[in-house]
């Protein structure tokens, strides 16, 4: 809205383009505030795939205290936002059947917490790299589900839109944005833990060789 409506930029080459650039330096903004407030996030699949690889009291955490918290900050805020913006619409829909949703959202959910496991792995120092192709790659798997089911990746925030509708304990808002990308995140988690060692485990195995 604030590109199309403010800005006064058309549907055309140049306004897809400043809303995308957007997008991007918002994701910099929230890595950003994340990383001085050391591990602070607006998905839940962020804190779930990090709570599932630390121990049980974390994990109880995440799932009684972040995750709603979560959950209600997207629902104050797409509420002020209606308030506020009569016009801005209603969020995310789904525009295929409840099956093909929920495999698209699964595998979405999949791919950007593959990546970002990887990015804290391989790049672990650098904030700007990692925050650029993290970006990148979350822009573009939105872009190849948004016309299927939003391209969400992040049922806090579809669960805002949803409760403003009131469609939110519908069974397709249930299975297509809450279980389907939780099931693709542990899905990622697990199939990352099989493929790669913990960092940890690799440089002890190095120590003990060197010592040999």
């Amino acid at each position: 809205m604030f590109v199309f409506k403010v800005l006064q930029m058309g549907h055309d080459s140049r306004g897809e383009f400043m809303r995308q650039s957007l997008t991007v330096m918002s994701l910099f903004f929230f890595a950003f505030l994340a990383k001085v407030t050391k591990g602070a996030s607006f998905n839940p699949l962020a804190v779930l795939s990090s709570a599932i690889s630390g121990d049980f009291s974390q994990f109880l955490f995440t799932i009684g205290t972040r995750i709603p918290a979560q959950v209600i900050g997207s629902i104050t805020a797409v509420r002020l936002l209606i308030d506020t913006f009569p016009e801005i619409g209603r969020g995310p829909r789904l525009n295929v059947d409840i099956h093909k949703g929920a495999l698209t959202e699964g595998l979405l959910a999949f791919g950007v917490v593959t990546i970002s496991l990887g990015l804290a792995r391989k790049i672990p120092g650098s904030f700007f790299m990692k925050t650029w192709i993290s970006s990148i790659s979350k822009l573009s798997l939105h872009i190849l589900g948004s016309d299927l089911t939003g391209g969400c990746m992040n049922p806090a925030s579809v669960m805002g839109w949803a409760y403003a509708r009131g469609d939110h304990i519908t069974k397709e808002h249930i299975l297509v944005y809450w279980l389907a990308p939780i099931q693709g995140a542990l899905l990622a988690v697990w199939t990352f833990k099989l493929l790669f060692r913990p960092q940890k485990q690799d440089e002890k195995e190095k120590l003990k060789g060197k010592t040999d």
